[in-house]
């Protein structure tokens, strides 16, 4: 956890210091906008920028954006002012403090911010040879690729390997390379020098140099350009990286560990992922079951997350009815771990009574779990995909996917994010074959929900 505090309080931010210290937190400090934004251009980098509450933090958020940082500020004061507390809300920070700090006030952000509540919860026998696995190769400097559906606790994974590996005093540091646009996401990668494109008004260190002595956290790598590959490929191989504008190599020391839902040899074969920097990449392939292939798993994490979430809003914590751990039991659970812990989390708020019954079991538009029924549009969908598998002899793949592509989004009304969740693709990669058919001239339904994508005129 990588804590920089901005500002000069008298006095007050040292004990801030010394707390966040006590909880295990690396400290840097900068006395204003200017300073702070040198140093997380310059390697050191930040989880949470703690700053006062009377410097402007709108313009440092601007700052920030303007140069694609990503780190949550909390603001601080010497009073209890709600007019300052709503205006730094308002700004764009996460949280205010007053100060002098509490102690578990710091450590309960710190905690939030660095997700150390993510514990590694299992009992099942499928998960807990995962783990062996994890084990055994934690002390090494061996490449992992971690492979599982969304919400499996992919980087929960990585992060455990990490803090039982010989760098775990040193930082790790995770970039997602589906949330990132492609221009930026090299720039984020490997740095840049001052000038290198428009908005570069200064070097920045990257993710690279940033985990130095570390680990590297790849999440979603299957979703990079195949360009950029090529770049990563070099830096596993040879240990330096190049900035962006930069004329010298930069020698970096850091152990790689990506994540993937996708099957990355369909990918290799498909050519959009290089089957070199597969092999580079999956020395050891920890793969993670869906919560569905490990049931011995859903009440262990039901019943912690009942007890995390009870104790976070102050409620008592109820034991699970018979009735509610068969609903628990037999739902399907799609979202993986994500969407076990947000139902719990609901079941903890909505019980009423001695138990957290079934009816405290509900998605997050109010039915029951056991309940609810299938959107119209997955619905409908569901049904497009099995027309389009009939009759496939004689046809080539690639006809066929694109017949399936877009008889699926037709049925989703033109709506990318559920036809790219029925697919099993991402929504990059259903831009980007939309964006091939339209060049080849094959009319493709506009978007569904305004805003979601650019409408792609019909051509043909």
């Amino acid at each position: 956890m990588r804590l920089l505090i901005v500002g000069t309080l008298k006095g007050q931010l040292t004990t801030a210091t010394k707390i966040a210290m006590e909880n295990g937190a690396t400290v840097t400090h900068a006395e204003d906008h200017e300073q702070a934004m040198r140093v997380l251009r310059g390697g050191k980098g930040a989880d949470l920028l703690l700053v006062d509450v009377a410097l402007d933090i709108r313009d440092l958020v601007m700052r920030l954006e303007a140069e694609h940082i990503h780190a949550p500020i909390v603001a601080c004061g010497i009073t209890n002012d709600a007019r300052a507390a709503v205006a730094a809300i308002h700004a764009g920070a996460k949280e205010y403090i007053p100060l002098p700090p509490d102690p578990e006030l710091i450590a309960a952000v710190l905690a939030a911010v660095a997700n150390d509540s993510r514990e590694l919860v299992y009992r099942d026998d499928a998960m807990a040879r995962v783990i062996k696995l994890a084990q055994q190769i934690a002390g090494s400097d061996a490449s992992v690729m971690i492979t599982g559906e969304s919400g499996t606790g992919k980087e929960v994974l990585a992060r455990y390997v990490h803090t039982r590996s010989a760098r775990a005093k040193r930082p790790f540091i995770s970039i997602n390379c589906a949330a990132i646009p492609e221009h930026l996401l090299e720039s984020e990668l490997f740095g840049h020098e001052k000038g290198a494109f428009t908005g570069a008004v200064a070097r920045r260190i990257g993710k690279f140099e940033e985990a130095t002595g570390g680990t590297l956290l790849l999440d979603e790598i299957s979703e990079m350009d195949v360009r950029l590959q090529s770049k990563l490929l070099r830096a596993i191989q040879e240990r330096v990286i190049d900035r962006v504008g930069g004329t010298k190599p930069v020698p970096v020391d850091i152990r790689i560990i990506a994540t993937s839902n996708r099957n990355l040899a369909e990918a290799v074969r498909e050519g959009t992922f290089r089957e070199d920097l597969l092999f580079r990449l999956n020395v050891v392939n920890l793969k993670i079951p869906p919560l569905r292939e490990r049931p011995a798993d859903i009440m262990e994490l039901a019943q912690h997350f009942v007890k995390k979430y009870a104790e976070a809003n102050g409620v008592p914590m109820r034991p699970i009815s018979a009735e509610a751990r068969r609903v628990l039991s037999t739902n399907r659970w799609q979202g993986n771990v994500r969407e076990l812990e947000n139902t719990m989390h609901r079941a903890v708020l909505m019980a009423q009574g001695d138990e957290i019954g079934p009816d405290a079991i509900i998605t997050p538009d109010g039915d029951r779990l056991d309940l609810a029924k299938t959107a119209p549009a997955v619905a409908h969908a569901t049904m497009a995909a099995e027309q389009v598998t009939r009759a496939l002899v004689g046809r080539t793949v690639a006809d066929v996917e694109r017949d399936l592509i877009l008889e699926t989004l037709k049925h989703c009304l033109g709506n990318r994010t559920h036809a790219a969740n029925i697919l099993g693709i991402s929504i990059r990669t259903l831009r980007n074959k939309l964006n091939e058919y339209a060049d080849g001239g094959i009319p493709i339904p506009p978007a569904g929900t305004p805003g979601e994508y650019p409408r792609m005129p019909a051509m043909g």
